[in-house]
């Protein structure tokens, strides 16, 4: 490989590439390596700190089951979990029909025609919604609707994050009474909570119809479980239901990842976040899913976004939907009747013995008033049980799928005196009397067949596995994708995730029942801030596009905190990805675009002018290195100087650091704060488009600014939170489960393995540049010839040699068995390959071998010896029934469609579908499962 380069050595292809005035001088300080089964010893020793009380804690969290052949088939099967955004159709269909359904799921339960799949969780996706109806009815700077209403009864986390939100965008929040709030012009939407934080069942159409007099829209929280018995906030005439998927068979995780959910009248389909999922047709005229509406995307929108949603949470949300799959609608009304039941049993059990009830129309969630809450909080701990103390006079109970009977005599038995034994019945065909007539659900829900089909395991396992089949995932072959850093996601760093001391934790647990996540959280923080050369570290934001937003909100709070409530403009340069500004937006900053040079370096010269010119102003400036076009910068630090000395700070995106571990940091290199896809260089699995982490680390002097949450107030020992700073996520420590894998990464690497996974990057990206250079331009190189982690093949020559454009190489490179790499950003007409360190030569030599094969296909085009409409890039991906077809039209052979090399033919992966009409699909948006005749006419 270093003789295909040119160079000597691994360390003088280092020094070649990385420049001498940023390197690390000492090797990181993490602790020695451990073997994968010692690793499984120690993080099960670290599990049993986490002590496994029966929670009935709530507020959008539960304990729930995780069925048996979903728990194996996906959450344990990297033919589910290393799938990547389905950017690419053709190869992603079983997970797009798997978001179809979790679509439809949400739609029907709603009442609501169109949903998304997904968003990071319930408090975000709330702020999404109140931010979507800010910028629906204000289109001028000035608003002219500021106001928002919130009722008091919403879950409190989401408050937090609503205020973090509404703070920068100038949106005025009004909390109260929904029952006697009394809309008028200024306001621009509400939101309520349905059942609410006490459990309570409220009828809100009088509320949503006073709203709508006024102008105004409604966004609803609430609980799909609850939905399958109670009338549908669409029928009770909410524009917006948003909730969390969680306890449709998403294990806790001490507060995730979990899918939320967003559903929206159609008046808002062309503005709602997040990831659509429609039904289109392919060149065959065949049935085809894709993601719609892609113009929507915040890469396209940039500064002009409303969002800066990036990753979704699909691999949960397919779990989400398998589980409704698996239940069907007879199956999931079971299980919420049996849930209400139990609250119902109880919630009259208690009020027997002479306690009050809050309210008397409830579901699962009771609320007690009591005389002191500490007699009952002994006897409750004594029990190894955790109960929602609210106030010093308010006990919530929150009761879930995984509640059986005899838990009710331990859970009664905290309100009873010593001397009776507890006693209960229950009626399993008793009346629900506590869910209001008026409330009750009479429309039907989940009709389509895929949701009356599955119902056994046999059923269910071989439908999973028919999905998975038409998918590529890591299991199937590499994704080279630039910026994206597809690698390994091992087993060992997997397997924690499914254990019970882990899974089953409530985000809202004391702290002192919590310490094997509390190790994780310090541990990691600890070994992040080394890695990056920086002090503090936040692990709330639960995606990258979340870490964005948390460090330029750090920023802007350290502004604030000096009096700098003016400096507010942000220098963003052109070759950033679409979040960045999309993310400083949010954060209500003025985006300011730096020039690049040719060479994809950023313009000094500009950079100089724009900061002198905006000095007063200046918040900062939000840079990637390695750089976007895959070169490290030498003037980095002349870059960093530059906004330091007009009293800017450097917001450094963390995308491209599996480039500098162990061998440079954002702290040595300028930058004050940085955000880490621990979902890219920290081993995290995609899932097909989430779970994400994008935790950020700062510099001392930003530490007081980093993201608080409202379940860690007064609670001693939280050093990575501070007090009177809003959340950015629903759980305080976001995707807390997953920080598992992260860990189990850095511990079983070590110092000097996470240095060489950095060093083996760099070689693989430029062994494969050096095969690509004799065939095709190479762009952006620096002055050496040699690249950093990744690398950009120019294709823009063939669309005038042979009328052959980059979709046609990416659609093209599925017949050779592989994903295509990153397409067109950060320059349109390319594509950008990231082999990561986790590929081996063999596998690197596959992907070589396609490309150059293609180009061989691409100069029979140039040279006339190929057809230029007629040929195997044009027509491409082959799938199989094209090639079977006794109806074969072509003018090269099947043979040189479907098996251009020979290893092809040895492990072949088909296209479940041929190329994908995005045309057609956005022309006729359906985004639920069509009616089952829809797929007889396809078929026939």
């Amino acid at each position: 490989m270093l003789r295909a380069i040119g160079s000597a050595s691994l360390d003088e292809l280092i020094d070649q590439t990385v420049p001498a005035a940023i390197r690390m001088q000492s090797p990181l300080d993490i602790p020695p390596t451990l073997s994968e089964h010692e690793y499984l010893r120690h993080i099960k020793e670290v599990s049993l700190k986490n002590k496994l009380f029966t929670n009935y804690i709530g507020q959008g969290y539960y304990d729930t089951i995780t069925p048996s052949v979903i728990l194996r088939n996906i959450f344990e099967n990297p033919g589910w979990y290393t799938q990547y955004t389905p950017y690419q159709a053709e190869i992603s269909q079983g997970r797009l029909e798997s978001l179809l359904n979790f679509q439809t799921m949400v739609s029907d339960l709603t009442g609501l025609p169109i949903s998304n799949a997904s968003l990071l969780d319930e408090a975000t996706a709330a702020a999404e919604a109140m931010s979507m109806f800010f910028h629906t009815l204000n289109k001028q700077e000035k608003p002219e609707r500021p106001r928002f209403f919130i009722d008091k009864e919403i879950f409190a986390q989401t408050k937090d994050v609503i205020r973090t939100r509404a703070l920068p965008l100038g949106i005025e929040l009004t909390e109260g009474d929904y029952k006697t709030f009394t809309p008028d012009a200024s306001f621009f939407g509400a939101i309520v909570q349905y059942p609410n934080d006490k459990g309570a069942v409220e009828d809100y159409r009088a509320f949503t119809e006073a709203v709508h007099a006024a102008g105004a829209y409604v966004v609803m929280a609430t609980d799909l479980l609850a939905l399958t018995l109670l009338t549908s906030p669409g029928e009770l005439g909410a524009d917006v239901a948003v909730g969390s998927a969680q306890r449709f068979g998403v294990p806790l995780g001490y507060g995730g990842p979990h899918a939320a959910f967003f559903a929206v009248k159609d008046d808002f389909k062309r503005s709602i976040p997040g990831r659509l999922i429609g039904v289109s047709v392919d060149a065959q005229g065949n049935r085809a899913l894709r993601m719609a509406l892609q113009t929507r995307e915040q890469h396209i929108k940039r500064e002009k976004a409303t969002s800066n949603i990036c990753t979704a949470q699909a691999l949960l949300a397919n779990m989400a939907a398998m589980y409704a799959v698996y239940h069907g609608p007879d199956g999931l009304r079971n299980i919420a009747r049996r849930v209400a039941l139990l609250a119902q049993t109880v919630g009259e059990a208690i009020a027997e013995r002479g306690f009050e009830l809050v309210s008397n129309a409830f579901f699962d969630t009771i609320v007690v008033r009591v005389k002191d809450v500490n007699i009952i909080r002994e006897k409750a701990e004594r029990q190894q049980i955790n109960l929602r103390y609210i106030d010093h006079q308010h006990i919530g109970i929150s009761l879930d799928e995984t509640t059986l009977p005899e838990d009710l005599y331990d859970l009664i038995n905290c309100f009873e005196n010593d001397t009776d034994p507890v006693t209960f019945d229950i009626a399993q065909d008793a009346e629900l009397v506590h869910l209001p007539a008026s409330l009750q659900r009479s429309s039907e829900f989940l009709t389509h067949p895929v949701f009356n089909s599955h119902h056994s395991e046999s059923q269910m396992m071989r439908y999973i596995k028919s999905l998975e089949n038409k998918d590529l995932s890591l299991n199937t072959s590499m994704i080279s994708l630039g910026s994206c850093t597809m690698k390994l996601n091992a087993a060992t760093e997997m397997m924690p995730l499914s254990w019970s001391h882990w899974a089953r934790m409530h985000p809202f647990a004391p702290l002192d029942q919590a310490g094997g996540y509390q190790y994780i959280v310090d541990e990691l923080s600890r070994y992040l801030c080394n890695i990056t050369a920086f002090d503090a570290c936040s692990l709330q934001p639960n995606s990258g596009a979340q870490g964005e937003y948390a460090g330029l909100l750090t920023i802007k709070a350290y502004h604030e905190a000096n009096g700098d409530h003016h400096r507010n403009v942000m220098l963003i340069p052109i070759s950033a990805h679409g979040t960045n500004p999309a993310s400083a937006v949010m954060c209500g900053m003025k985006v300011v675009v730096v020039k690049a040079l040719e060479n994809g370096y950023i313009d000094i010269e500009d950079l100089k002018a724009k900061a002198a010119q905006y000095s007063n102003q200046l918040s900062g400036i939000m840079i990637t290195y390695p750089s976007t076009y895959g070169v490290y910068e030498e003037t980095v630090k002349e870059i960093t100087d530059v906004i330091h000395q007009h009293g800017g700070q450097v917001y450094m995106d963390g995308a491209n650091m599996n480039a500098q571990v162990g061998l440079t940091a954002p702290g040595l290199i300028g930058a004050d704060v940085c955000h880490l896809n621990l979902h890219k260089t920290f081993a995290i699995p995609h899932g097909g488009g989430g779970p994400g982490m994008g935790p950020i680390c700062v510099k001392s002097h930003l530490a007081p600014h980093l993201p608080g949450h409202v379940s860690l107030a007064g609670e001693k020992g939280v050093v990575s939170m501070s007090e009177g700073r809003g959340a950015v996520s629903a759980a305080p420590y976001g995707s807390a489960s997953i920080l598992l894998i992260s860990y189990g990464y850095i511990r079983m690497l070590g110092a000097q393995g996470l240095t060489d996974a950095t060093r083996y990057a760099i070689l693989n990206a430029n062994y494969m540049r050096a095969r690509l250079a004799s065939k095709y331009d190479i762009l952006y190189t620096n002055h050496q010839g040699q690249c950093a982690h990744e690398f950009i093949v120019d294709l823009r020559p063939f669309k005038k040699t042979a009328e052959v454009e980059a979709e046609d190489v990416a659609k093209r490179l599925m017949d050779y068995g592989f994903h295509a790499p990153t397409m067109s950003f950060p320059v349109p007409g390319t594509i950008m390959i990231e082999p990561t360190e986790s590929e081996d030569k063999a596998e690197l030599d596959r992907f070589c071998n396609a490309l150059l094969s293609i180009r061989e296909e691409i100069e029979a085009i140039e040279e006339g010896k190929a057809d230029k409409k007629d040929n195997p890039l044009k027509n491409a991906p082959h799938t199989q029934a094209v090639i079977c077809s006794s109806n074969w039209e072509h003018v090269y052979s099947r043979e040189q469609a479907a098996f251009p090399l020979h290893y092809v033919s040895e492990n072949k992966f088909w296209p479940s579908v041929a190329r994908v009409n995005n045309t057609v699909g956005d022309r006729n948006l359906i985004c639920t499962c069509e009616p089952v005749e829809s797929y007889m006419e396809t078929e026939a």
